[in-house]
């Protein structure tokens, strides 16, 4: 008989090949100093000595604060600990409503609607929307990217960050379009593993100038950027410009979800034709409560001042040993190149007790590995040092 299955010991002896495998290493706690353990596959997690993690995206250190966690644990309580249906079955709770008004006074437009995650919510309002055309920058996440190959009935990828070339190729699409195509642009604010962000202002200018909608996500600024929190688009005075904007409840605001922010027709629309919306089980209600707390302290506390007040030392401490450190944002990306070098270099600060991760191919292009190092408000000023020391240390042996 003819076998038609899938060997997949070969596709994963690839990855080993390739430096590309991967493991799950258990983590003790999701704090700045916490324990880790090898994959242990089916048994128990073994931990190691406590080392500082400088690789979380929860940018201001909610996901371990007290009045985050009774907020979660309030709603549990007293909703349910999860949705139990579609929110449009049964799933649809008062705390979905309220974070959805919280999170559309944040963002400073008409509605919002909470989805299961980010990537649920790029993949089903790319899909729902269904542009004949989507202008996507290169270095757009994964989700992003995935959104287009399902939704999109074309991709143009214009140059990363690069206006004058989006510019050009609209301008080239336009010879050949027709008349009732529907295009939008799809963009990254904060761009996670290189942490530069989107010209937003000169992208919304030419997508204007051709009829087209501007979609943003704010995964990596919602929380971190403006004067409350309400992230790139709303700092730069653009909300009314951006007809799509979406996020993550999952990074700064320490929690699960995602979310999409616009006016009443889109969020009418994408409750009716998001399949990630309308075939996924509400997020769960301690996760709403979680969010929606982490949202309000994040406008009215320090959180972002004390996170910023990491990042510039941080920075300047890497840039200092001699490491390249591009960006403007709280994603430090530390420049190294080659596969082999980037590998050797996370193992010696790990040895050094601090959790920075090898970002490689096919991740981010060939020749451009990186660390990743991402402080957060729940550093100290010695965490930091240490993280710096570490760095030059390794880079010294």
């Amino acid at each position: 008989m003819t076998d038609r299955g899938f060997d997949l010991g070969d596709r994963l002896g690839e990855r080993e090949e390739g430096d590309l495998r991967r493991h799950l290493d258990p983590t003790e706690s999701v704090e700045t100093r916490t324990r880790f353990a090898e994959d242990p596959k089916g048994g128990p997690p073994r931990f190691g000595e406590p080392a500082l993690v400088f690789a979380s995206n929860d940018y201001l250190g909610l996901a371990g604060d007290d009045r985050v966690q009774r907020a979660a644990e309030t709603a549990a309580r007293t909703v349910g600990t999860g949705a139990g249906a579609s929110r449009l079955v049964t799933g649809d709770t008062h705390l979905h409503r309220a974070l959805e008004r919280d999170l559309a006074d944040c963002k400073g437009c008409e509605h919002t609607l909470v989805f299961s995650s980010g990537y649920a919510a790029n993949v089903g309002t790319v899909d729902a929307l269904a542009p004949d055309v989507v202008f996507s920058d290169a270095l757009n996440h994964a989700s992003i990217v995935d959104g287009c190959r399902i939704g999109a009935g074309e991709t143009v990828v214009y140059d990363h960050c690069d206006p004058d070339d989006f510019a050009a190729r609209m301008a080239e699409r336009e010879r050949q379009a027709d008349a009732d195509e529907s295009w939008l642009v799809v963009t990254d604010t904060v761009f996670s593993m290189d942490g530069d962000v989107a010209p937003l202002e000169r992208l919304c200018d030419v997508a204007d100038d051709h009829g087209a909608w501007t979609m943003a996500d704010e995964a990596h600024a919602t929380g971190v950027f403006g004067a409350d929190g309400g992230g790139n688009v709303r700092r730069e005075g653009l909300t009314d410009r951006v007809d799509v904007e979406l996020g993550t409840l999952s990074k700064a605001l320490g929690a699960q979800g995602g979310y999409v922010a616009g006016d009443e027709d889109l969020i009418e629309h994408l409750l009716n034709a998001a399949r990630t919306f309308v075939f996924s089980t509400g997020l769960a209600p301690p996760a709403v409560g979680a969010a929606r707390e982490a949202l309000r302290i994040a406008g009215e506390g320090d959180r972002r001042e004390r996170l910023w007040a990491n990042v510039d030392p941080l920075r300047d401490g890497l840039e200092g040993a001699v490491f390249e450190v591009p960006g403007d944002s709280q994603i430090l990306p530390v420049l190294v190149g080659d596969r082999d070098d980037v590998l050797e270099l996370e193992r010696a600060v790990r040895k050094r007790g601090i959790v920075a991760p090898a970002i490689r191919s096919p991740t981010v292009p060939e020749g451009t590995a990186r660390i990743r190092v991402a402080p957060t408000a729940a550093h100290t000023g010695a965490d930091v040092d240490a993280c710096v020391a570490a760095f030059r240390e390794a880079r010294s042996r």
